[in-house]
């Protein structure tokens, strides 16, 4: 693990340079920022998965590298599964479950023994542009995608104990963006989905009381909040008005989505944690909002360690560097 050299540029900026690399990354606090010599954390007796999103270009704008890098990391925290937050075939999705860019996106290019247990994903709105239920049906052709609907919900275990459970919705964000039905590419397949009838899906998924439920999480496209290019976009607002009441009323834990290619951590009034994992092959500007604790323009990931009480996050470069870190603690 390479050592960083910390330059603070104001009280609430702080960027990481390594040699000729700069890793533009923007804390709240630079209390926050990795000490020098940090290193992986990691617990066996947790649940453990990968984030990432915005990702799918035939290996192209650093792809290839970042999905190395996530073998490395997937071995060394023995992940469980990874999750992808949309946008997983640019620019225009696929045509169908046997389109050839699942071999050279996806089959292709995450080919480390430690990626080869189950992917959970979502739909991003370039998926929409061409048969978004091509990879709804890929489910059945390939053993570690899993999409059996265009939303879903899953219970894990962890450390295989059936009392202490992670519940996780998956959910498709583009039928909840009212612009997206006039829009020529989106429009069409938009039109096909009864957003109302996914609303009402998710509220019973959430309302579940049991308490074997330790943390309750949401897998989406689109972010309610962003220190990126669409702090201020029509489609941040929609998903923020359509579900944080929801979301705050059955106590939703995190909120993990892509879209921003950036890497982000935000939180809001409600202690919601927002996740945005959107770097996987493209690195954006980023600038702080209220609600950040850190954005990172950086191509990368995040790895999530969560236990009964706490969830240890950590983002994690191309080049294996971890640039932020987190606990959240019950």
């Amino acid at each position: 693990m390479k050592l960083f050299h910390l330059a603070t540029q104001s009280i609430l900026v702080a960027c990481f340079s390594v040699s000729s690399v700069v890793a533009q990354v923007l804390l709240k606090d630079v209390k926050d920022a990795p000490k020098a010599g940090t290193v992986l954390q990691k617990n066996t007796k947790a649940l453990n998965f990968l984030v990432m999103g915005d990702w799918g270009r035939n290996g192209a704008n650093h792809q290839k590298q970042v999905a190395d890098q996530m073998g490395k990391t997937a071995a060394e925290i023995k992940a469980q599964f990874i999750i992808a937050t949309g946008d997983n075939f640019y620019p225009s999705g696929v045509i169908s479950e046997f389109d050839p860019l699942f071999r050279y996106s996806f089959e292709d290019i995450y080919t480390a023994f430690s990626l080869q247990w189950d992917w959970y994903l979502v739909l991003g709105n370039h998926d929409y542009i061409s048969k978004p239920d091509a990879q709804v049906a890929y489910s059945k052709i390939s053993r570690r995608w899993k999409m059996p609907a265009r939303y879903f919900s899953k219970k894990f275990y962890i450390n295989k104990d059936t009392t202490q459970q992670v519940l996780i919705a998956f959910i498709d964000t583009n039928p909840l963006i009212p612009e997206f039905y006039s829009n020529s590419e989106y429009g069409p397949n938009v039109k096909t989905q009864d957003s109302t009838q996914q609303k009402q899906w998710l509220q019973q998924v959430l309302s579940d009381a049991s308490p074997n439920i330790k943390w309750k999480i949401v897998v989406g496209h689109h972010p309610m909040y962003t220190g990126g290019s669409r702090t201020d976009g029509y489609d941040t607002k929609a998903i923020r008005n359509s579900l944080q009441p929801m979301f705050d009323k059955y106590g939703v834990d995190m909120y993990l989505t892509g879209h921003e290619h950036s890497l982000q951590h935000l939180v809001t009034q409600g202690k919601m944690q927002h996740f945005i994992s959107g770097a996987a092959s493209e690195k954006t500007d980023v600038h702080l909002i209220s609600e950040s604790k850190m954005v990172a323009s950086e191509y990368g990931f995040m790895t999530f360690t969560i236990t009964n009480k706490k969830v240890l996050v950590q983002t994690i470069d191309e080049a294996g560097r971890i640039i932020y870190t987190t606990e959240i603690n019950k």
